[in-house]
């Protein structure tokens, strides 16, 4: 089943509203996927700094204390955001794979899921409603945003197979539907190098896209390439620190729906969804045709 949002700002004109439009678009889908809710928020890309986004088990967690001894580590500056069980730990980008390595090692009850100049990510169980209120979604600002809402039919209901997934900097995706060819492609990405952290077909999605990227190609051309090698039924929504792009398989069984004004690019899984948004009235609506990439990106 599941429910996939996302939206995409052409300029400022809803930037300080992104949140709250993306957690609108989410709590009408919420019949869609009740177990679990997530999203990934895009603002300003930081220079020469990294957002690296935590979650502990619990809300009480000493983050402070977690981003005070990280410093101590780098003999530098970490900035810390607290949002209910995610922290958002700013580090030199030059420091992040020694800021990721230390955290494994010293702080393992704390996953560390997403990275990034531009990107936040936050999940947790519960309706999509509950999970944009308890990290203060209609605040947050930004250019661009994706958001998920699942349920969940292939494994436990857990934050850590919430959607989004992200297994490359600033890179993110949520899917609807299911990969047949998954553990092979896994096996493939394994050797590749590629390290994924829980079972969830979606995260070999991402994973593949990563490293498709990482080879040279940018999102669009990721996403071509997966239709040679991804088999199931799709509909993938991603997004880059400065591009989003959107993919059905060639059967295209899952509902899917994009609207384009001057202002923005929106997707949703069903058009209620899309409806509240400003100018609905004046966008070009259409279904994504089957394996066609759709890709969009900031310059």
């Amino acid at each position: 089943m599941c429910g996939i949002a996302g939206l995409f700002l052409k300029d400022e004109t809803h930037a300080a509203a992104l949140g709250g439009l993306l957690g609108g678009m989410l709590a009408v889908l919420s019949d869609r996927g009740p177990d679990s809710a997530g999203f990934a928020i895009y603002g300003k890309p930081l220079q020469a700094r990294v957002k690296l986004t935590l979650r502990a088990a619990g809300e009480g967690y000493d983050f402070a204390d977690l981003a005070e001894r990280l410093a101590a580590h780098l003999k530098d500056e970490v900035d810390l955001l607290t949002r209910s069980t995610h922290a958002i730990l700013t580090v030199p980008e030059a420091m992040r794979g020694k800021a990721e390595a230390w955290l494994r090692v010293n702080a393992p009850e704390v996953s560390l899921f997403a990275a990034g100049r531009a990107m936040e990510v936050y999940k947790e169980v519960g309706l999509p409603a509950s999970v944009s209120a308890r990290f203060n979604l209609p605040a947050m600002a930004g250019s661009h945003a994706v958001g998920h809402t699942r349920m969940a039919t292939e494994s436990a209901v857990t934050t850590a197979g919430a959607h989004p997934f992200s297994t490359g900097p600033d890179q993110c995706l949520v899917h609807n539907g299911s990969l047949s060819n998954h553990c092979g492609i896994r096996r493939n990405l394994a050797h590749a190098g590629m390290t994924m952290e829980t079972e969830n077909d979606s995260e070999v999605a991402a994973a593949y896209l990563t490293w498709q990227m990482s080879r040279g190609m940018n999102l669009g051309d990721a996403l071509e390439a997966s239709l040679k090698d991804l088999d199931g039924f799709y509909t993938f929504v991603v997004g880059t620190e400065k591009g989003f792009g959107v993919l059905r398989d060639p059967i295209a069984c899952k509902p899917a729906v994009l609207a384009e004004t001057e202002d923005y690019v929106a997707f949703g899984s069903e058009y209620r969804a899309l409806a509240g948004l400003p100018g609905i009235e004046q966008a070009k609506v259409w279904e994504p045709e089957p394996a066609t990439v759709y890709f969009w990106e900031r310059t």
